[in-house]
């Protein structure tokens, strides 16, 4: 159990630290302000805390025996979306680390479906970040035992999947927005 506590604690540190990634960036695409200091004062925390939580997450799927097979899907659908999701973004990951240089490159030499692929790997990478994010919030608290209640835990559920609605939205349109009017030209 200290495993998946850890785990919890680890989601909601990367949570925390998630918004402040996005909030930055967001800001800095909608007033074209560029601040590589401050990129990585937001950036790195992220990450660690993202890789350290993705190492116990790993490990509690692996290592514990606790019930978590998915013999029931329809009863299990945040369980599933929280998996695949897991699973996905590593490789997007890695896209979402060089887009910038990636846009560069392929604006300069004409490429604009590569170019128009890139967006849309960078906009499924806020989908599946966001996504795993909302769905696995609640459950960090009850590993936590800070819910305890199915109606605190719909609750927080509905809170959580509108948050990040929200940021998907904002973010995707001003990260989007801000490359395309840097980078995009004919």
């Amino acid at each position: 159990m200290k495993l998946k506590k850890c785990s919890a604690i680890l989601s909601l540190m990367s949570f925390i630290a998630m918004l402040l990634h996005i909030g930055y960036t967001t800001f800095a695409y909608l007033a074209f302000y560029n601040n590589p200091d401050l990129t990585k004062i937001f950036a790195i925390p992220f990450i660690t805390l993202t890789c350290f939580h993705a190492v116990m997450g790993m490990c509690s799927v692996f290592l514990l025996t606790d019930g978590t097979a998915l013999l029931y899907p329809k009863k299990n659908i945040s369980t599933i979306i929280q998996r695949i999701t897991a699973a996905l973004i590593f490789p997007l990951l890695i896209l979402h680390l060089n887009t910038f240089a990636l846009l560069q490159s392929t604006s300069s030499d004409g490429q604009y479906v590569c170019f128009t692929l890139l967006l849309l790997s960078e906009t499924l990478f806020y989908a599946v970040i966001l996504s795993h994010s909302a769905v696995s919030f609640s459950k960090a608290l009850i590993t936590l035992g800070i819910l305890c209640s199915d109606k605190t835990r719909k609750k927080t559920d509905i809170s959580v999947y509108l948050l990040c609605a929200v940021i998907f939205a904002a973010a995707s349109f001003s990260i989007i927005k801000g490359q395309i009017t840097m980078f995009w030209h004919f």
